[in-house]
């Protein structure tokens, strides 16, 4: 019987190099994302590469992931965003 391994989902968090902006997704795969994110594989993110994750929120399902993106995107606020990140440190 093959062993079923746990799948996570993330939430990450990009910081524009270009503009300081930031962009929130996710994804099962974060680094990869960023990857397409850096070829402009994402018409949203395409205009303001390169990007670099700043942060990143891991999720046992993935529609807890995107519940916690909505959130986040819901808010439309820089200084929350920047909190988030910064809670980190």
């Amino acid at each position: 019987m093959e062993v079923i391994k746990n799948k996570f989902y993330y939430v990450y968090f990009l910081k524009s190099l270009k503009d300081g902006s930031y962009y929130i997704g996710t994804s099962d795969n974060p680094p990869r994302r960023l990857k397409e994110h850096n070829l402009g594989m994402s018409k949203s993110t395409r205009f303001k590469r390169p990007w670099k994750i700043v942060r990143i929120e891991r999720f046992d399902n993935i529609k807890a992931a995107y519940q916690r993106e909505r959130y986040l995107k819901a808010k439309k606020s820089r200084k929350i965003i920047e909190k988030i990140i910064k809670s980190d440190k």
